[in-house]
């Protein structure tokens, strides 16, 4: 059996490297240093930068506004420009200072203030003039200068559209709620209507009712009226003769003188037609005084007001006056006839007082005669003045019933329309109002939370840390060892042996690593002892690769460390999202080792473990050995001394 040559196992040669490293003070200190580089690294920077959002009340900005203010469509003066800048700084998101636009402009530019948000002089009268119906879009300006600060400028557009996203709402929904005032309004003022439609109705309903019991009271005038006519006409033809008797009358008066008897019997026979014409025209007036009542009975039945009744009546009167004449003459005629022949067996005195009292008789006749001819015309005309009446009122009827169904279609509608219009109260107007001008709520739910700044660079960070580390412990180590390789060892165990060091001192660093950034910068992390295993793997992968590199390529090796950490730094997607790397840089990110590192530590330390993390264990693994295998394929090569190998052109 071949014997193993002594000192050349691989723990064995691994030790003797950090013997070497540690033979005397200064080796110690550089071996210490070598341990704590990552920790320096990723430490330093992630407290630095572990909450600095958490810190922009120390970042400068100014804030300046020239808004002459504005009246809203109620009238009040209002400078939403004032309003803004005031809360930007009771905010104390940032150190603002409020100052001239002349200062602002001033202080961006020499670096006194990272940036400035301005509000123009037509601010809020641009705001408000929505409210007018004459729109104008407002604008608020933001300044910056990347010469002070590129982030700043960033960080100062997101203010600046968030600012603008608020006073946004802010004016939304107080035009919102204007907009539903108006409908409390509209709606105070529909029902006002309603309330007068109904009123309406209702009057409408009773104009009906009075106006069919004035149509009515119009029929029966007309009634009245037409029998009145026709008993006057009746009376006209009646009297028609009485003329011509009373002088028939007078000329035989002129006979009585034959005799007393003779002109007894004369006068009886003129006595009683004088009775005949005062019962006759006695009827008359007893059927004009009938009428005159029923007239005004019935005008009032009609509604008519009394001061028209009154007004048709005397009217009536003075058509009768003339009746009544003839009629006070007829009586005292009659009342003289009456004498003349109760006395007239007495008379004898002369045939021409009986003569002058039938001329008497005769003259009164025809104004009798007159009177009732008047009389009737003036029934004709009252007639056809009540005909007339009554087809008005028939008319009138007709409107009032569309008017009173109008008004009650009216009082319907309004009803009907009064329950469409809304009609908030103040809670929920306000409520409405604020979903109005910010209709779209984001309800945040992470599956995973880094919650600070720094927390969400620490995968990035922890992961180029741990390469660096694996970097600069070659600046000490050497990858493969000399006195192994000319004793014979077998290559697997010489490259393996060259690792072990750094992989010793690499958990080392990541140990310390871990401690400084939990306990020290204080980054919560969600799975502590996976994270602390999963780093010691990413070490033990890195290790394995750069000493691969700096066993298969000795010193170029060193810059081809430097150079695969370029290429991880701009695809492995630790700031940004990946995706929006270069397409060119994609297969960059699915070969190169740190993207599966970066991905593995997100998952640990933000709560987020999922069965995704065995494919990057699995990478990193690959990495590991594919590492040792490089190096045994190195160590083989080395097994065969060359004068490059003895004496190369470049050593670092």
């Amino acid at each position: 059996m071949t014997s193993r040559p002594s000192g050349t196992s691989a723990f064995r040669i691994a030790a003797n490297e950090l013997r070497r490293l540690s033979a005397g003070t200064l080796p110690k200190l550089a071996m210490a240093a070598l341990v704590l580089v990552p920790l320096l690294y990723a430490s330093f920077y992630l407290y630095a930068n572990h909450d600095p959002y958490g810190r922009l009340d120390k970042l400068p900005a100014a804030v300046y506004t020239s808004d002459a203010g504005a009246k809203d469509s109620a009238g009040k003066e209002r400078n939403i420009g004032r309003e803004v800048t005031d809360e930007l700084v009771k905010s104390g998101t940032f150190q603002w200072h409020q100052v001239s636009q002349e200062e602002a402009a001033k202080g961006v530019q020499d670096g006194t203030y990272s940036f400035v948000i301005g509000v123009p002089h037509d601010f809020s009268a641009a705001l408000l003039s929505v409210g007018n119906f004459e729109p104008q879009q407002a604008t608020i300006t933001l300044t910056t200068n990347d010469s002070n600060n590129y982030l700043s400028g960033t960080i100062a557009k997101q203010v600046a559209e968030q600012v603008r996203k608020t006073i946004a709402e802010k004016v939304g929904s107080e035009a919102a709620d204007r907009f539903l005032v108006g409908f409390s309004t509209i709606y105070g003022k529909i029902s006002e209507a309603s309330d007068g439609a109904r009123q309406l109705a209702d009057g409408a309903a009773k104009l009906q009712g009075g106006q069919r019991e004035l149509a009515t009271g119009a029929d029966k005038l007309a009634t009245g009226s037409g029998t009145l006519a026709t008993g006057l006409s009746t009376l006209k033809s009646s009297t028609t003769s009485l003329p011509s008797q009373a002088k028939q009358l007078a000329d035989g008066a002129g006979q009585v003188a034959d005799g007393a008897g003779q002109v007894a019997d004369g006068n009886q026979k003129v006595a009683d037609a004088a009775a005949l014409a005062a019962g006759a025209s006695s009827d008359i007036q007893s059927k004009l005084n009938g009428y005159r009542a029923q007239l005004a009975q019935d005008l009032r039945g009609a509604g008519v007001p009394e001061a028209k009744v009154q007004e048709i009546v005397a009217k009536a009167d003075q058509l009768r006056s003339p009746v009544d004449q003839a009629n006070t003459k007829i009586q005292g005629a009659n009342g003289e006839l009456a004498k003349l022949a109760a006395g007239s067996r007495q008379v004898s005195n002369g045939a021409r007082q009986v003569s002058g009292g039938a001329q008497q008789l005769s003259t009164a006749a025809p104004q009798l005669a007159n009177g009732i001819a008047q009389a009737s015309d003036g029934a004709n005309q009252l007639r056809d003045g009540a005909a007339k009446l009554n087809d008005g009122e028939k008319t009138a009827v007709d409107g009032t019933n569309q008017l009173a169904d109008g008004a009650a279609k009216l009082r319907d509608g309004l009803a009907a329309g009064l329950t469409q219009i809304p009609n908030p109260d103040d809670p929920t107007r306000s409520k409405t109002a604020n979903t109005i001008a910010d209709p779209v709520a984001v309800a945040s739910n992470g599956v995973a939370s880094a919650g600070t700044y720094g927390a969400g660079l620490a995968p990035f960070f922890i992961a180029l840390a741990t390469w660096i580390g694996a970097f600069v412990l070659f600046l000490l180590l050497r990858p493969l060892s000399t006195r192994a390789l000319t004793a014979g060892a077998s290559p697997l165990r010489v490259a393996i042996g060259g690792w072990l060091s750094s992989a010793l001192l690499g958990i080392a660093q990541v140990i310390v690593l871990f401690g400084a950034v939990t306990w020290l910068v204080g980054i919560h992390v969600a799975h502590p002892l996976g994270a602390i295993g999963f780093a010691i793997l990413v070490s033990l992968a890195f290790t394995s690769v750069v000493h691969a590199l700096n066993a298969f390529f000795g010193a170029v090796g060193k810059f081809l460390g430097l150079v695969l950490l370029v290429l991880q730094l701009v695809s492995a997607g630790g700031t940004f999202p990946w995706q929006t790397i270069p397409d060119a840089l994609y297969p960059l990110h699915v070969v190169l080792p740190m993207s599966y590192a970066i991905d593995g530590f997100r998952h640990l330390l933000y709560s987020g473990a999922s069965m995704k993390i065995l494919g990057d264990i699995g990478v990193l693994v690959a990495y590991l050995v594919g590492g040792i295998l490089v190096s045994t394929l190195a160590a083989r090569k080395r097994r065969t001394w060359s004068v490059s190998a003895l004496k190369p052109e470049l050593s670092l």
